[in-house]
């Protein structure tokens, strides 16, 4: 028995000794592999190289071997890194949001600025969109509305987007209530065909979801700008305004290869803060946390074309047009996104 004390002392004694005994250390078992997270819309081959940019960026930073999670699944991600399975991930608000709920170390690294270099306007855009032609269900006037949507076959990305579901559901759901038939409608009422929809279709991604509109299996979608301006080319009136045209590009990657030419036309258009990149304060130290931050947000990352490529290309994340940079933010910012679910 007094041997047994012995040991168990020694060993307690070694594992204070090696730190192991901090309460308040973070990211004591961090190793030398830091492991970013991608939503599925990140993860075709097509962005590959925009991905390599990023994981550049963290291994120069930290000096750690970066390895890359790929998914096909929103859950997929956002529990990788509520799980420590991965150190950081990049996905929007509500997803970052769901993460937090679950984990509060899960916390908010770096956004996107707008063209300004600032938060004003760090925003991209949530469309609702049907395919060109068969707009005229929506046509209100000179304009568009969407008060027939109702019993139409529908397409959302996924029930962890922001702009594929969170912002398009609450924007409906505000719109219809105000309507006597509709005044007990809620966010829930759309998940399923049946209640409101005639069919509700989930894309998988943002690609994925504007498919579902161009192969006839959805009649209005949502999906955002940004994770399709690298497959199609604004061909008719301003960009991100209600009732432009989009067309898809003739060389368009997977999975819009086949669809070279096929239209859809902007029916609601609804701005939303820019996606975050995130981290698990648990699986990384407080200084590689600092040189993350430090490296995400200075001059030279917001100058470094493998990170802000050009905007004539079309291989990028994030594009330099003026004065795009990363920004560093605290869970506050993504409480308007919060509240849409309150």
């Amino acid at each position: 028995m007094k041997k047994s004390l012995f040991f168990a002392a020694t060993a307690l004694s070694l594992l204070v000794s090696a730190g192991c005994g901090d309460a308040e250390s973070s990211g004591a078992s961090e190793d030398d592999t830091i492991t970013i997270a991608w939503y599925p819309n990140e993860s075709g081959s097509e962005l590959e190289k925009a991905r390599e940019g990023i994981g550049d960026l963290v291994e120069e930073a930290t000096g750690k071997t970066v390895e890359h999670e790929t998914t096909t699944d929103y859950i997929v991600a956002i529990e990788s890194i509520v799980n420590g399975n991965a150190d950081i991930a990049y996905m929007g608000a509500q997803g970052y949001i769901e993460a937090h709920d679950k984990n509060e170390n899960v916390v908010p690294l770096a956004v996107s600025s707008g063209e300004s270099g600032t938060l004003d306007d760090a925003m991209y855009n949530s469309w609702l969109s049907v395919k060109d032609g068969n707009e005229g269900p929506y046509e209100d006037g000179d304009g568009y509305s969407i008060d027939n949507i109702v019993d139409k076959k529908f397409s959302f990305v996924s029930n962890s987007s922001t702009s594929g579901f969170k912002v398009p559901s609450s924007d409906i759901v505000t719109h219809f209530s105000e309507k006597e038939e509709y005044s007990d409608l809620t966010q829930d009422d759309l998940l399923e065909g049946g209640e409101f929809f005639s069919e509700v279709l989930f894309g998988g991604s943002h690609q994925g979801s504007a498919v579902n509109l161009l192969t006839d299996k959805a009649d209005v979608a949502a999906f955002c700008d940004v994770c399709v301006e690298n497959y199609v080319e604004n061909v008719e009136g301003e960009e991100n305004s209600i009732g432009a045209v989009y067309q898809v590009s003739e060389d368009a990657a997977d999975p819009f290869q086949s669809l070279s030419g096929e239209k859809f036309k902007l029916i609601s258009v609804t701005p939303v803060l820019n996606a975050p990149f995130v981290m698990n304060e648990e699986t990384l130290s407080e200084d590689t946390q600092s040189e993350l931050v430090e490296a995400f947000t200075s001059d030279e990352t917001a100058n470094n074309e493998e990170v802000f490529v050009p905007e004539d290309t079309d291989e990028g994340l994030f594009y330099k047009t003026d004065n795009e940079r990363f920004l560093e933010v605290e869970d506050d910012w993504f409480e308007p996104i919060r509240e849409l679910s309150n």
